[in-house]
Formats: C-alpha cells, sequence, structure tokens
C-alpha cells in the first residue's frame, strides 16, 4: 500500500472549509434577518391601527440594509480570492507548460 492521500477524500475536505468570504456573507444574513423581523414588526402597528413604535425600533430596521452590505462584502471578498487562485493556478500551468516544451526543444537538438 502506499501512503497517498485518496483524492476524493481530499476534495470533500476542501469543499467543507469556509472560504475568506464565508464568514461575512454568514453574519450579514443574520444581521438581514433581524432586519428584516424588525422591519415587520415595525410595520405592523400601521396595519393594526395601533400606535407607533419609538424610534429605537425604526433604528433597527436599518439593520436590513446593513446585512445587505456586509454579505455583498462577503462575496466580494470570495470572488476575489477565487480570481487570485484562478491566475495562480494559470500561472503554474504555463511555467509548468513552458518547462516540458523547453526540455522537449534541448531533446531535439
Amino acid at each position: 500500500m502506499t501512503d497517498t492521500p485518496d483524492p476524493s477524500a481530499t476534495a470533500d475536505a476542501t469543499k467543507d472549509d469556509p472560504g475568506p468570504g464565508d464568514g461575512l456573507v454568514r453574519i450579514g444574513a443574520i444581521v438581514f434577518i433581524v432586519g428584516a423581523v424588525a422591519t415587520l414588526v415595525t410595520v405592523a402597528p400601521l396595519f393594526l391601527g395601533s400606535r407607533p413604535f419609538p424610534t429605537v425600533a425604526y433604528l433597527v430596521s436599518m439593520l436590513m440594509g446593513v446585512g445587505f452590505l456586509v454579505a455583498g462584502a462577503g462575496v466580494l471578498r470570495s470572488v476575489g480570492a477565487q480570481r487570485r487562485r484562478a491566475k495562480a493556478s494559470q500561472a503554474a500551468g504555463r511555467a509548468a507548460g513552458q518547462g516540458t516544451s523547453r526540455a522537449a526543444g534541448q531533446a531535439a537538438t
């Protein structure tokens, strides 16, 4: 038996690892949900005919937009990391391709 790891096992492990922007997306989603619930709560008295809530409740409603911005920042961070990985793999592929073509050219001469 060899000590080489199973490629499918390492691929599954990397899928579960959090990426650079995943935490921001999760935090943004939670803040967005809190803001959405606060928005529903502050709008409810308008339909029920009761007294409106104090200003603090309306300020908590603004968390919906803040959560959206935080999640968007997480998505942009994740996209940037994926682009850097793609450029690095392309550069490595080009370097490997040049190395083999040079060796083939030297062998032919």
